[in-house]
């Protein structure tokens, strides 16, 4: 027969649970380590911390930001500064089929500009007044 051994069980008086928990909010240990220091199950390690943490009051709200302020600002000025690259980029283009369509005017003897007119080309279109009577 196998023998049965005694579990004994442990108490830790409130003092050295605040201190334990206090350990473990401020880093210096995790709950693993703490479990396995204090020979504590992480159950009621998260019980304790629960119980006795001073940030972990009832109808408290933690706010937990994952990017910081900084993080944030670099990614907004990457953002920027791809923007600006991409209105360049377009610009460029502008540039180019302007100077296409000067070309392609002096080839063909006419003013294509004033032959088609460039808010057709720019792709929006003139919008006319209705009369109150239509």
């Amino acid at each position: 027969m196998a023998k049965k051994y005694l579990r004994l069980r442990q108490t830790f008086s409130p003092t050295l649970r605040t201190h334990i928990v206090g350990l473990i909010e401020s880093g210096q240990l995790s709950v693993s380590a703490a479990s396995r220091e204090y020979l504590v199950s992480s159950t009621t390690l998260y019980r304790w911390i629960y119980r006795y943490s001073t940030c972990n009051k009832k109808e408290t709200v933690l706010v937990v930001e994952k990017n910081s302020r900084e993080e944030q600002l670099t990614q907004l000025r990457q953002r920027i500064a791809e923007l600006e690259q991409a209105v360049g980029h377009k610009q460029m283009q502008i540039d180019y089929y302007k100077k296409f369509i000067d070309l392609a005017s002096e080839e063909v003897g006419e003013d294509l500009k004033k032959k088609y007119d460039s808010t057709v080309l720019l792709g929006s279109f003139p919008t006319r007044k209705r009369s109150p009577g239509r």
